[in-house]
């Protein structure tokens, strides 16, 4: 009869997930009755390392196929994280390599722009340059006029200085000659 029991919760762990020891409460049961039956004596002894060696056996291989399971998911996830953070490396590369594209075409731009400012301000400064010469010239012209007329009017006052002592002898004559 003893050996019915101790079959009975065996075959139920088969079918079922091991449970760890002590946790089924007719197993306790099924063993202390066992154990005041046969006394203490080393019979009772053997009975409960067979018991404990029919237990064990599938809990700790269904402990390894659970460390087992879990050593793959870690490895699983693990290559999900490396194949995350290569996607992740590709994107930044493509970004990268957008982003550089994108400031290369607009640095292009931006000097096409630039020497397009510079045409427009040669030109404004090309005019003005223009206008300057032209004004110098004109200043230049009107200096050598200035100079002629200062010439002109340094010449007529000298003529009008020496004329009136010219003219004063000759009316002192006129006068002399009148009087005689």
């Amino acid at each position: 009869m003893e050996r019915q029991a101790v079959d009975i919760p065996h075959a139920e762990s088969k079918d079922q997930e091991p449970q760890p020891l002590g946790d089924n409460k007719e197993q306790q049961q099924s063993e202390e009755s066992h154990e005041e039956e046969a006394g203490q004596g080393s019979a009772s002894a053997n009975r409960q390392l067979m018991m404990l060696e029919g237990k064990s056996g599938p809990y700790f291989s269904s402990l390894d196929s659970s460390i087992e399971i879990l050593k793959k998911r870690a490895q699983e996830l693990i290559e999900n994280i490396n194949e995350s953070r290569q996607k992740d490396h590709a994107l930044m590369t493509n970004f990268r390599d957008s982003l550089k594209i994108k400031v290369s075409d607009l640095a292009e731009k931006l000097e096409e722009r630039m020497y397009q400012l510079y045409n427009c301000h040669n030109k404004i400064i090309q005019e003005k340059l223009q206008e300057f010469t032209q004004k110098m010239a004109k200043i230049s012209h009107l200096e050598t006029e200035l100079k002629q007329v200062c010439h002109t009017v340094e010449t007529v006052y000298k003529d009008l200085c020496v004329q009136p002592e010219a003219t004063t002898l000759e009316e002192e004559q006129t006068h002399k000659d009148g009087d005689c």
